[in-house]
């Protein structure tokens, strides 16, 4: 409440605070400049906190920080560069196991694949190697880019089975290639509608090119035979192990002039599992824990090992009643005479046959003759 009193000449102002107090002009100007101050401070500092504030919670992530976030990556873009989340639900597969002779399986069969191809397409065909990497076979089968085609083969030596996948750039690029299409124009792309036989046929016989040469490039390692089972246009109907398996997933790029698409390989672990320790080599031919040494020490004990050699004097099938009549006194008649040939065994393989004789004071058998292994087998 402000209280004005005294004469014109002499102007005295007065303030009076709520709890009573006085305040002098003076005091109340600076006190007033103080406010004006502090108010004029708040006043200026709302709009930058303002401001500060929009922008952050309007501030809208481009999409190479979402790409980062998520691990997406561009076609043509190695896994070993995925970052984000992606990484962190792969890195218990990526460091599953590495098979370095598998690397020079897959680089020999891109060169004959190459060769191979030149030949079935009568084209410039290149043929390159864009990555190895290792997947569960459920998010590989959660990835095929639809509509594609998918070639199941059995590995007969291995007695498993392997996935061949075309993608719809491959096939298109293919027919149009085996039927006569110009070179220079991309192939015709007819989306919406399923594959015909024709184009079924044409990419079975190219599926059939790429597992010889895959078979092939096997062969210097060992030697295995990939036959061609079906070819499949739904991924659920391609499911040729456990979705929580593990498989390689090698990613092929396949050129012809202003043509061509991709072509992926994928093998479970599984498959491999016959001709891992093979995998593991550095190179061609290594030799895992070979000490010639030891090889020849570990053959000399065998020689001094005590073996139990059991002569069969007869054999008689009874029944189990029987077996529990007998008792301390019980006697077992044996068709065996003097000149019966006596088997000699070691353990449950049958080795000699002799005849029943006596040398010294003891009983002995006399071998006649050795049991050969034909023998040996239907025993």
């Amino acid at each position: 409440m402000m209280v004005q009193s005294g004469d014109e000449d002499t102007e005295q102002v007065t303030s009076v605070a709520e709890g009573g107090e006085e305040v002098s002009g003076d005091d109340q100007d600076d006190l007033a400049a103080e406010w004006e101050s502090m108010v004029g401070t708040d006043d200026d500092s709302l709009p930058d906190m303002a401001a500060d504030a929009s922008q952050e919670t309007t501030r809208v992530l481009n999409q190479d920080e979402i790409d980062s976030l998520l691990g997406g990556d561009e076609e043509g873009v190695e896994v070993s560069k995925k970052g984000g989340i992606h990484t962190v639900l792969n890195s218990g597969l990526v460091s599953y196991e590495r098979l370095p002779m598998l690397e020079v399986v897959f680089d020999s069969l891109v060169r004959m694949l190459s060769t191979s191809l030149r030949n079935f397409t009568s084209d410039n065909v290149e043929v390159s190697l864009d990555s190895i990497t290792t997947l569960r076979f459920s998010d590989y089968l959660n990835s095929v880019p639809l509509p594609a085609m998918l070639g199941v083969f059995k590995a007969e030596e291995w007695d498993n089975f392997g996935l061949l996948t075309v993608d719809s750039s491959l096939i298109y690029s293919t027919v149009d290639v085996l039927l006569g299409g110009r070179r220079g124009t991309a192939a015709m792309r007819v989306e919406g509608r399923p594959y015909t036989t024709i184009e079924r046929s044409l990419v079975e016989r190219m599926v059939q090119v790429v597992l010889a040469d895959l078979s092939a490039a096997f062969d210097p390692l060992s030697p295995v035979t990939f036959r061609f089972e079906r070819l499949e246009t739904n991924p659920r109907f391609a499911t040729i192990s456990r979705p929580s398996n593990a498989a390689i997933v090698a990613k092929l790029r396949i050129d012809m002039e202003d043509r061509g698409g991709r072509l992926e390989l994928l093998i479970p672990y599984a498959t491999l599992e016959p001709i891992r320790e093979l995998l593991l080599q550095q190179f061609m031919g290594e030799k895992f824990g070979r000490d010639s040494i030891w090889e020849s020490h570990l053959a000399e004990e065998l020689w001094k090992t005590d073996i139990d050699l059991t002569a069969v004097l007869d054999r008689q099938i009874m029944s189990l009643g029987d077996v529990f009549d007998l008792k301390v006194g019980s006697q077992l008649p044996l068709s065996a005479t003097q000149d019966s040939i006596i088997e000699v065994r070691c353990g449950d393989i049958p080795m000699f046959n002799g005849k029943m004789g006596r040398k010294g004071d003891v009983i002995a058998v006399r071998i006649n003759e050795r049991i050969s292994n034909d023998r040996k087998s239907r025993v």
